[in-house]
């Protein structure tokens, strides 16, 4: 398990591929808020703490099968 206090704005999130998903805004509870301009409806969209399969080099990945909000980049 991670720290989600390890998760920092501006950290890129991708997919268990390493495919470009978008980028953090900030931490809100027990979810990750992506930004606005990474998103085609241009509109804020958010993740779970529970997808996160690990952190590792400025890169927030996600586990195998995570559903991705429809309107980011995946």
């Amino acid at each position: 398990m991670f720290e989600k206090l390890r998760i920092k704005e501006h950290m890129e999130v991708a997919d268990a591929k390493g495919q470009h998903i978008g980028t953090v805004d900030e931490v809100e509870d027990e979810r990750i808020k992506m930004t606005r301009t990474d998103s085609e409806d241009n509109m804020h969209h958010y993740l779970p703490l529970d997808a996160v399969d690990k952190i590792d080099d400025n890169r927030v990945y996600l586990k195998e099968g995570t559903r991705i909000p429809v309107g980011l980049d995946a």
